[in-house]
């Protein structure tokens, strides 16, 4: 228990006390209580209280977080009073509390700091003391050692020393302090050479935990590129170096402009606000921007849905402007004290580059401050230059600055300036890091002002799981895939990509179309036209001539069609094929068209390339290219292909097997002519000779094997065939769901001999085709043909669990009906977000209609599905009445959506 008395307890001294921290009325409160601890329980309540509604009130929250941290000393004080110390320990904070920065989760670092011989009544009180501390309900972070242990300890590790380096008091004697803050100067241990390339090298480490982007869906405040830790690093390494408490003090030192410095702060003050506001809302120290905290952060800062943003967009496009800076002056500012610090002992090589520019140990600068003033057109050349010299490290610190102060000279003049527009043709047809040149030119504000269009979308995010980026850092990840398909590296994961690269005789074309294609996002209207209006201007202002503008424009207006034709239509339709082929027009723009599509799916998001999806794009090129051959006036006949792949199939049954001829036909005369269309005849082999010796027509027959599409892309295939009365589709569905096997297609043909042949193509959780079939297949059968046994007695499909992602992404079902006229079907799309069994929900529904499903295309899409569904009535007819359609779609809306909230997902 503790045993001081309050007369005991020394008053703080008022300086150190903030004015919402009522000191007697504590005290006082001790005096009367055997159980200090809900005191101190009360007190911290009411300090968080208080702290939170003034936020809440928009205070600023440099005021709250410096106030917090004092409040905290307040309660530390009283609390180490409670107990009898010697004059061998000091109580003293570390990291960002000794910086005398608290927010509302942070943990309190705490170093209780010893003698070389501490007083054993010291030992005692320190684990009662923290005892207490724990008790009280702060989030302690802890250490008790001796002076020589800390010694020890930071010559070891840098990040030991970076937190002492933030010491400060709180109790007890300070001359174990200053023995300790004089143990760590740069002559005892880390020199400032060592201590630099120590916190660089742990910042890389740090940043490429996160993809080394500042642009995640889910950004770490703290720790993420151009979060509150990359601050903390500039005003660590600059503190050590000049010798300086904050970084305020260095304003007469020449480390940063007054403009790098306001931006810094600001920067900080935004994160500080978000970190602030983040840890209130999670009650917990959480540094992961979270979706559902997003929402609510934007809600509390006061945002709104304008011109059809959202909210939480035009919040989060704040953010990642915020972060940009950071990283950018990051980059300035570590850079320059680099070459002070680092440099000092290394020779210095100058290599003159033009009458502007210059390399200083493969760094390239400017030759006078003045250049870019003189010469605003240097501003584009010193990127070009960089990305045409493969020797050329990077920019020195001083220049960054200068461009980053100059940028202003980029105006309507400087664009339409014909030299500059040379420059930057120059850049886009560089051979070297011209992604790295991009990057750089926006991080510095130039890309920006020279492209006003792509500085609308720099931090722009789109509130989905889909693109995992914002616009501008999917927009250079795009044009970096396309970089990555000149590389024989890349030959293994994209071997096609990689070939038709080689014939692409002016790739820059490709680039500029790449930069463009999403160039009008968020603007409203369709983006693919609005971008092929602003490519346009482009080309025209940079005098490109007119077959290659309207080669770019086309690219940027159509570059989803090849994507949303291999995914949602048939590609065994000649027809399908034949319309594609009248709109490519040529082998050019499919050549330009293929490599655009595979690298802006890539750069989307790298989880939804699969080999499933790759051949099909490889399928839909291979058709279009024999289309445009064969000329589009001389289309492909349907009776041609069906006749072809019987023929095919009937020469590979004859030289494997004695088979019955007639009894062959007689079972294809029963299956319709779609059924020949869409399946190879290697597959119709496969499956004829396994009906024609199946002894139990009753019972379902089931084939899985390994298919091979395209190339080295693997899928696995499931073949049922079954009576037409169990309900095949919704029970195969259910099936596979439960097996958490992700449909990537579906093609349904029923016959007139009253059975249904369906075939899936299927890959596991990794996009994987099921490993081990040997030992696999043969569950994955029997978990088949059992739900198809029970017929209408499915058990409760729902079992898997909806990911927490994908629970804020409530956006309503969309669908549409459509008839076909060349065909007797009816089309539906499925635009929905994902669900756990969807497909097993939605196949119930069309037995409770009495549709019949012909086929379908599958389409995942992160969070979202686009599913496209061939189907007919009980006759084989497409749906004609309005109000069957209507209320097909009310109920495949109503149903769907009510599932998403549904508590038996959460189980």
């Amino acid at each position: 228990m503790p045993n001081a008395t309050l007369l005991e307890i020394p008053l703080l001294k008022t300086s150190h006390v903030p004015i919402s921290f009522n000191q007697a009325r504590f005290r006082t409160a001790l005096t009367k209580t055997e159980s200090i601890i809900e005191i101190f329980k009360a007190a911290l309540e009411e300090i968080n209280h208080h702290l939170d509604v003034r936020f809440k009130e928009g205070e600023n929250v440099r005021n709250l977080v410096y106030e917090r941290a004092l409040l905290i000393d307040c309660i530390l004080h009283y609390a180490w009073h409670q107990f009898s110390w010697s004059e061998q320990i000091s109580l003293i904070a570390v990291g960002g509390y000794g910086r005398g920065e608290l927010h509302p989760k942070s943990d309190i670092d705490l170093l209780l700091l010893t003698a070389e011989n501490p007083d054993k009544r010291d030992h005692i009180s320190s684990q009662s003391f923290l005892t207490l501390l724990w008790d009280i309900g702060l989030n302690i972070g802890h250490s008790v050692r001796t002076l020589s242990e800390c010694l020890d300890i930071a010559s070891k590790d840098i990040s030991v020393t970076t937190t002492v380096m933030e010491a400060r008091l709180l109790q007890g004697h300070n001359n174990l302090l200053n023995d300790l803050i004089a143990g760590i100067i740069p002559g005892k241990i880390w020199r400032n050479e060592l201590f630099f390339l120590g916190k660089q090298k742990e910042q890389k480490a740090r940043h490429k935990k996160y993809n080394d982007t500042e642009y995640n869906l889910e950004p770490n405040v703290k720790n993420a590129p151009g979060g509150l830790r990359d601050i903390q690093t500039i005003q660590w390494v600059a503190k050590r170096f000049f010798n300086v408490n904050s970084l305020a003090a260095l304003e007469d030192k020449g480390f940063f402009t007054e403009t790098e410095y306001t931006s810094l702060t600001h920067a900080e003050e935004f994160l500080w606000k978000v970190r602030y506001g983040l840890h209130m809302i999670a009650k917990r120290p959480e540094e992961r921007l979270l979706f559902e905290y997003q929402k609510e952060l934007a809600l509390l800062f006061g945002y709104k849905d304008i011109d059809g943003k959202l909210a939480i967009e035009r919040f989060m496009h704040d953010y990642y402007r915020a972060v940009l800076s950071v990283r950018s002056l990051n980059d300035v500012l570590l850079q320059f004290l680099g070459e002070i610090v680092v440099s000092e002992s290394n020779e210095i090589n100058i290599t003159p580059i033009n009458e502007r520019f210059q390399l200083r140990n493969n760094f390239i600068e400017v030759v006078h401050a003045n250049v870019f003033q003189e010469n605003p057109s240097a501003l584009l050349e010193i990127f070009v230059l960089s990305a045409h010299n493969k020797s050329i490290t990077g920019i020195r610190a001083a220049t960054i600055r200068l461009i980053r102060e100059n940028c202003d000279l980029i105006d309507d003049g400087f664009r339409n300036n014909i030299l500059n527009q040379t420059f930057f043709r120059r850049l886009l047809k560089a051979p070297y890091k011209l992604v790295t040149q991009l990057k750089r030119m926006k991080r510095h504000g130039v890309l920006g002002r020279y492209l006003p269009e792509f500085d609308r979308i720099i931090g722009q995010m789109q509130h989905d799981l889909f693109h995992i980026y914002t616009v501008d850092d999917h927009t250079l990840n795009v044009i970096e895939f396309m970089r990555r398909f000149t590389l024989p590296s890349s030959k293994k994961k994209y071997p096609f990509a990689v070939e038709i690269m080689t014939q692409v005789a002016e790739p820059e074309l490709l680039y500029i179309a790449g930069l463009y294609h999403d160039i009008a996002k968020g603007r409203g209207g369709d983006h693919s036209t609005l971008g092929a209006e602003e490519a346009i201007q482009f080309c025209q202002r940079h005098h490109l001539s007119k077959r290659a503008t309207h080669l770019i424009s086309w690219l940027v207006e159509h570059h989803l069609t090849m994507s949303s034709t291999s995914q949602k239509k048939d590609l065994s339709d000649p027809e399908v094929i034949h319309q594609f082929a009248i709109m490519v027009g040529d082998q050019l723009h499919l050549d330009y068209l293929y490599l655009l599509t595979v690298a802006d799916m890539n750069g989307t998001n790298p989880n939804i390339w699969n080999n499933w999806r790759a051949s099909l794009l490889q399928q839909l090129y291979h058709e279009t290219k024999r289309a445009l051959r064969r000329g589009l006036e001389n289309p492909i006949d349907r009776e041609d292909v069906i006749a072809e792949t019987q023929e095919t199939a009937m020469e590979i049954l004859n030289e494997q097997t004695n088979i019955d001829e007639q009894a062959v036909w007689e079972l294809w005369q029963t299956a319709g002519d779609d059924y020949f269309l869409r399946e190879t005849a290697t597959d119709i082999v496969w499956h004829t000779k396994a009906i024609l010796t199946q002894k139990d027509l009753e019972q379902p027959l089931v084939l899985i094997a390994d298919h091979t599409i395209r190339g080295d892309y693997k899928v696995t295939q499931i073949f049922i065939r079954a009576l037409s009365k169990n309900n095949v589709f919704a029970a195969a569905t259910s099936a596979l769901d439960q097996l958490q096997l992700n449909i990537q297609d579906a093609r349904i043909y029923s016959t007139v001999s009253g059975y249904t042949m369906d075939t899936f193509y299927v890959l596991d959780d990794d996009d994987m085709p099921i490993s081990d079939l040997l030992k696999n297949g043969a569950k994955i059968c029997s978990a088949i043909i059992e739900e198809l046994n029970l017929s209408e007695n499915y058990s409760e499909i729902i079992k898997r669990r909806t990911p927490r992602q994908l629970k804020h992404f409530n956006a309503a079902t969309r669908t549409g009906i459509s008839n076909d006229l060349s065909h007797e079907h009816s089309i539906l799309e499925v635009y929905s977000p994902d669900r756990p069994g969807f497909l097993a929900r939605l196949a119930r529904i069309f037995v409770e209609y009495n549709i019949e499903l012909v086929t379908a295309k599958i389409t995942t899409l992160g969070e979202r599905l686009e599913d496209v569904f061939f189907i007919t009535d009980k006759e084989g007819n497409r749906l004609s009445d309005p109000k069957i359609c209507e209320a097909l779609q009310d109920t495949i809306q109503s149903q769907l959506d009510a599932k998403t909230n549904d508590k038996i997902i959460d189980q």
